[in-house]
């Protein structure tokens, strides 16, 4: 019989409620609670009956946002009422993840559809320098390349991470039109990088604006939604926010800062930028409410034009938070397999189409967004290409089961799988904070902060689990050995 404390565990802790204090006896409290929680429901599988054809496909990306760090995902102090809006119209999944930990890697994810080792340029943890092999290659069909196949109009805004110029861009993949930054990181007012390069273009030419990063993105974006349209479009928005450096609007002179630092030398991922002497709780707040009201400006142009209704609105973040984020009550942050590294907001809305006020407990993973997008265009993944991602298509629209596959994830240093409410995960090396070296197994229903280690009292599971991950990784690409020095 499950007593009342799991069944809290299973319906609380991983559902409405969403955040909670630690084992044992579970206090909730309405600070801690969704901002939606008390008028969503369990999404129920029903067919939906028609929809439109081909309809608008935003895909709006966050980077480094972690799990609780929206009010409708539970934070007690940021304010999101634009994304609790966008809940509200529509499904909010409890069990969103990323396909890495990493930014550059869950991108490859995204554009593909694929497990992110299948390329190359996949196997970067993150891409951080130029170079010709850690990129997408033009011959890699994208979601934007089998959309565009189908009539649609392409964008990308923001943040690209998959390969520098002078061998990749998104305009050769599948993009018509791309405005903002080739790496994972600029200054959000001098646009400098990490290496002390300058990072913004318009496709594929430098160009010089000076305004706050996430601003330029929200006013690219709602530019193009204002302009007149004859044909569908696929639009991704890749905000930075609210990665690294710790700015707000208003931040000038640590932008200055941190700019003369890195063209002074202080470069590379532990350089100024990564601004490991700044930045505070304050700060963050005031970035990700700015990344809630520009989603706001966003889906204001959506409205002003008619174009809701025939918009598929995806919102979710390209790994767990660091530093200044909260992904209580999951453990873990960017860089690791385990929940806080990997598991994300991700809110998916269609007017019309999709049910309003609902929660969804199905585990997704960003391949399977590339995968439904692909479906609801009338495009699908060629032979040579397919997609490891699980369109939803069936599942939401036409009232079908759930699908039942493993999630799987694979890092230099961690590794993991998802099989229903059990998770394998594998710490490759001692580190502060992080489990002891070796398999864990977890068992998600009734541990989701992964404490409690089951491997030596279900070695069959745990057998079980690594052997779907040894298959899985047995068709991926190896890593290439680790650079002398």
């Amino acid at each position: 019989m499950t007593s009342p404390t799991s069944s809290l565990s299973r319906r609380r802790l991983l559902g409405a409620a969403g955040t909670a204090a630690a084992a044992g006896a579970v206090a909730m409290t309405p600070s801690w609670a969704p901002a939606n929680a008390a008028t969503e429901s369990e999404l129920v599988p029903t067919d939906r009956g028609g929809h439109p054809e081909k309809p608008n496909v935003l895909v709006v990306l966050a980077d480094d946002l972690g799990w609780a760090d929206i009010s409708c995902y539970g934070s007690p102090e940021i304010r999101t009422p634009h994304l609790d809006r966008l809940a509200l119209s529509g499904i909010r999944f409890t069990d969103g993840y990323a396909a890495a930990p990493l930014c550059s890697p869950t991108r490859f994810g995204l554009y593909t559809g694929r497990y992110p080792a299948r390329l190359p340029g996949g196997l970067a943890e993150p891409i951080v320098r130029p170079n010709e092999i850690d990129g997408i290659p033009l011959d890699q069909p994208t979601l934007a390349s089998l959309l565009k196949s189908q009539g649609y109009a392409t964008r990308m805004f923001g943040k690209w991470h998959c390969g520098y110029l002078p061998w990749f861009s998104p305009t050769r993949v599948g993009w018509d039109a791309f405005f903002g930054a080739m790496g994972g990181a600029v200054d959000y007012f001098s646009k400098v990088n990490p290496n002390g390069d300058h990072d913004l273009y318009e496709n594929e030419v430098e160009v010089e604006d000076l305004r706050y990063f996430t601003d330029l993105i929200t006013d690219r974006t709602v530019g193009f939604i204002r302009e007149e349209h004859h044909e569908p479009w696929l639009v991704n928005v890749n905000f930075t926010t609210p990665h690294w450096p710790w700015e707000g609007p208003g931040d000038v002179a640590i932008s200055q800062e941190l700019t003369a630092r890195t063209l002074a030398g202080e470069t590379g991922e532990n350089g100024a930028l990564a601004h490991w002497d700044g930045g505070s709780r304050e700060v963050f707040k005031e970035m990700v409410e700015g990344l809630d009201a520009a989603v706001g400006k966003i889906l204001a142009a959506l409205d002003a034009t008619g174009q809701r209704q025939n918009t598929v609105v995806l919102f979710t973040s390209d790994n767990g938070g660091e530093r200044w984020s909260n992904t209580w009550p999951l453990y873990g942050a960017k860089g690791d397999t385990r929940e806080g590294g990997i598991r994300v907001p991700a809110i998916l809305s269609w007017p019309g189409v999709l049910p309003r006020r609902t929660v969804s407990r199905t585990p997704v993973i960003t391949m399977d967004w590339t995968a439904t997008f692909v479906e609801l265009a009338g495009a699908a993944a060629g032979p040579a290409h397919p997609f490891d991602g699980v369109s939803l298509v069936d599942h939401l629209l036409r009232g079908r089961p759930a699908p039942g596959r493993d999630l799987f994830w694979r890092m230099r240093r961690s590794r993991a799988l998802r099989r229903g409410d059990w998770k394998f995960y594998y710490s490759a090396l001692p580190q502060p904070g992080m489990p002891a070296p070796g398999p864990h197994l977890y068992n998600l229903a009734d541990d989701q902060r992964e404490l409690a280690n089951l491997a030596a009292k279900e070695p069959g599971k745990l057998a079980e689990l690594v052997a779907a991950w040894e298959t899985i990784n047995a068709t991926l690409l190896p890593y290439p050995p680790p650079a002398a020095g």
